[in-house]
């Protein structure tokens, strides 16, 4: 096996074949410049653009190339969380396959993790990008700086720096791939921020539409619940469940009680009212159990590969 080298760069790619080439130059000519041990980690999402043959060519060009195909298009946090897997660095750096990120910002966000930080995410200070872009994602970036607790200026910056232990202790399924930040200062790390350069898109077009900023929310929500519950479902709907269940056990109390004290029993609102508190409590710790039966099979999902690029099985 190769040497385990200092840096990781993953690097997830939707039809994006036009860009791989000029980008992988940009990386090269980076990881270069910094005299340290580094690989390239291509996670292709299913592309339908022959992205997956130019990553063959990159990987068969040079060893330093490893990366994954996945067989259809799960979405951008499954290629991370592959690519993290087949990551070997001691730091792993992200950043999107559409030329928009600055590969040459590398050493910015390298100085902020060298100052302290567990994670460092880029700010697209300058973003290129139309104000039907812009717009939410400036609203996007506040209610989620205010619903983390951690003030970011652009959480969904493709651009990031992680130590190894950041991306090995976060799961990252669904849409997480927004909210990593959030989601490792839930964690107790440090997270830090550092202007990087943002370039008009060349090929393509871009993904983003309404229904990613509308299920953008929705996943925040999410996240926050799984964070802060300590990805314990049963801890959260269990309690409001035997609260529900302890006020129906009291109203059924209450009235046998009155019942051994000579008071007919009798079909009452408040009895019907305790029943049904009864049967929700039941329901919402089944709910419960549920959430914690999915977590667990959230947090070992592996995602199927198609083709790999490996330089030591070729070896």
């Amino acid at each position: 096996m190769s040497e385990r080298p200092q840096i990781s760069v993953v690097v997830p790619a939707y039809n994006e074949a036009e860009s791989l080439p000029e980008l992988h130059r940009e990386l090269v000519a980076a990881l270069e410049a910094l005299g340290r041990t580094w690989e390239i980690v291509y996670v292709d999402d299913g592309s339908r653009d022959g992205s997956d043959e130019v990553l063959a060519r990159l990987a068969a060009s040079d060893r330093r190339v490893r990366g994954a195909v996945l067989r259809r298009n799960f979405g951008k946090s499954a290629a991370l969380a592959t690519g993290f897997k087949l990551a070997r660095g001691d730091w792993v750096a992200t950043l999107d396959a559409d030329l928009q990120d600055d590969p040459a910002e590398l050493p910015r966000l390298i100085a902020a993790l060298e100052g302290g930080y567990d994670l460092v995410s880029g700010w697209k200070q300058q973003r290129q990008d139309p104000i039907t872009k812009t717009l939410p994602s400036r609203f996007f970036n506040a209610v989620t700086s205010a619903v983390a607790g951690l003030k970011l200026h652009d959480y969904n910056c493709g651009f990031k720096l992680y130590r190894r232990e950041v991306t090995e202790a976060i799961e990252v399924y669904g849409e997480f791939h927004r909210f990593m930040p959030a989601l490792a200062h839930w964690r107790g790390f440090r997270v830090g921020e550092v202007p990087v350069r943002h370039r008009p898109r060349r090929f393509g077009r871009s993904k983003f539409g309404a229904a990613r900023f509308i299920n953008g929310f929705l996943d925040l929500l999410a996240a926050a619940f799984i964070s802060t519950s300590a990805l314990k479902p049963l801890h959260v709907f269990g309690r409001i469940g035997l609260l529900f269940f302890a006020i129906g056990a009291a109203i059924a109390v209450w009235f046998v009680v009155q019942w051994a004290g000579g008071e007919p029993m009798r079909v009452r609102p408040l009895m019907l009212f305790g029943a049904a508190m009864v049967l929700l409590g039941i329901q919402f710790v089944l709910m419960g159990l549920l959430g914690e039966m999915i977590a667990h099979q959230r947090a070992r999902t592996d995602y199927p590969v198609r083709r790999s690029f490996d330089p030591d099985a070729r070896a």
